[in-house]
């Protein structure tokens, strides 16, 4: 089922209840949970990722929410949004009104059920990205019983499902009486959730250790024990996989990929997700800067061969769809292609007053997707723009990201659910929490849409968005990410897949080790 076709599920004025579904019934019985899976991952693992409140717009963190917690509805294997704690919804034929009812029988790690106040504590918590906006938006949160919990909205707003269930980590529940007990650093020390594992231990820099949780109310795991051990270097990783000390790994490039294609009793396995790479220039508003011209920005876009990078890195799996916004969303507009064209870039920056290039200053980027960012520097370089590039670890690229602490070049990326409106609105759209400047017509126009209940309306609208963001060179598109992880022998069923556009393993409690 493809992102678009969900996206406009939950645009419908008046959403179909679910409760035909009918109640919870008791997880089926299962085999006690046995073994223990071991993924090698690609970045250090952060505490801030343990908590839902603290979601960042990006896909990283539900790594692991997967496995610790449970949200009212989110993507599953065949549901591009499957109710979950919530078991059925409905929305008023106005759209002002939204009421949830929960799932009987899911509770947390503690024992404690799933109760309609903890949804509401953690939606009033929540400080991630799109935050404002979510709340902006709500009037007010009623708890008509424990098992029943109403959003009131002060205006009709298309999105609110979008950015509420699939956008954001606002829909993940946490244990209200729990964090307040040991309050917000507290629970990324210890944290709890109602998700099919519990946390066991974390080690900085090293691993995290999850439990399967035998009381989950979907199913029993199957797998005792999950270990996600950081493996930042890819071929420490490869080395891994191949000595059997890892079950999986993560994010393989190039000829470490090529590889492990040809590696006897290994499995290279492709996934197109819902990431897309870009080179983000947030000196485009400063006159004073070189990137202030379109002229340059164009011809950094011409510098890049994605096609020959796509075939080198990514062994051509992935997807030059020359946008920010995956091509599976829902109000995805397909921009033009730009070619590679060096003559053509050097001929701009050449009218642009730089005939012999510049210096295009420090290129930041997430150190576990250098290997992808060493490329455009090579080519901005042969054109005559110098740039550096600067790898840093993921949680501390996006916050500095967001605190407006870089300048020449970014990496942009991002794999997070949602539409092309959610994707804007984080990215390109004022207020958003990576942009570094605005367009005002861009913004009247993103001002319109996020009011206007007729989806083709609303459809012309994002789609005059992105032809401005085109047209303007906001950024320049790499590519849409195709993520190339490892399966050692032991793995019969990784989870990596099964949930369409989504990278990582999951569901968790569906993964499986072979029978020894």
């Amino acid at each position: 089922m493809t992102h678009a076709r969900f996206l406009r599920g939950l645009a419908v004025v008046a959403l179909v209840a679910l409760g035909a579904i009918g109640p919870a019934a008791a997880p089926p019985a299962a085999a006690a949970p046995d073994g223990q899976m071991t993924w090698g991952v690609h970045v250090s693992i952060a505490p801030t990722w343990f908590d839902p409140a603290e979601t960042s717009g990006i896909i990283t963190p539900f790594m692991l929410l997967y496995a610790l917690h449970d949200a009212m509805a989110r993507p599953m294997p065949g549901q591009a949004m499957a109710p979950s704690l919530a078991e059925s919804w409905t929305a008023s034929p106005d759209g002002l009104v939204y009421d949830f009812a929960l799932r009987k029988g899911a509770r947390f790690h503690t024992g404690e059920p799933v109760t309609a106040e903890d949804v509401k504590f953690s939606f009033e918590r929540y400080r991630g990205a799109s935050a404002k906006t979510l709340k902006d938006a709500v009037a007010a949160i009623e708890t008509p019983d424990p098992a029943r919990i109403r959003f009131r909205l002060k205006r009709a707003w298309p999105d609110f499902l979008t950015v509420y269930l699939g956008a954001t980590g606002a829909g993940w529940i946490v244990p209200k009486k729990y964090v307040e007990k040991v309050g917000d650093e507290g629970f990324k020390k210890a944290p709890v959730g109602a998700g099919p594992y519990k946390f066991a231990s974390f080690t900085p820099g090293v691993e995290l250790v999850l439990e399967a949780h035998e009381q989950y109310w979907r199913k029993t795991p199957s797998v005792k024990r999950l270990v996600l051990r950081a493996i930042p270097d890819e071929a420490t990783r490869l080395a891994a996989l191949k000595r059997g000390e890892v079950d999986v790994i993560y994010q393989m490039r190039g000829a470490l990929a090529e590889d492990l294609k040809r590696s006897s009793g290994l499995v290279l396995k492709p996934n197109l997700g819902l990431a897309t790479y870009w080179v983000y220039f947030p000196e485009q508003w400063d006159p004073k800067s070189p990137w202030h011209q379109r002229r340059v920005r164009l011809a950094a876009s011409h510098a890049l061969d994605r096609v020959a990078m796509n075939q080198a890195e990514a062994l051509g799996h992935s997807k030059v769809n020359w946008s920010i916004v995956p091509s599976s969303f829902e109000f995805y507009w397909q921009p033009p292609a730009i070619p590679y064209d060096p003559a053509r870039a050097k001929a701009l920056l050449a009218e642009a007053g730089f005939p012999g290039g510049f210096d295009g200053g420090d290129y930041a980027c997430d150190a576990a997707n250098a290997p992808i960012c060493e490329p455009v520097v090579n080519y901005l370089n042969a054109v005559g723009i110098r740039v550096r590039l600067r790898p840093i670890e993921r949680a501390a690229f996006y916050r500095g990201w967001a605190d407006k602490r870089f300048k020449g070049l970014i990496q942009g990326q991002s794999g997070a659910f949602g539409n092309a409106a959610t994707r804007i609105e984080a990215f390109v759209a004022a207020g958003g929490t990576y942009v570094y400047g605005s367009y005002p017509d861009i913004d009247g126009l993103f001002r319109e849409q996020a009011a206007e209940s007729d989806p083709k309306r609303r459809e012309a609208t994002l789609h005059r968005i992105q032809q401005l963001m085109h047209d303007k060179v906001i950024a320049a598109p790499i590519w849409l990410n195709a993520a190339l992880a490892g399966l050692g022998p032991r793995v019969e069923e990784a989870g990596i897949g099964l949930i369409a556009g989504y990278v990582f393993s999951a569901p968790y409690e569906e993964v499986r080790l072979k029978a020894k």
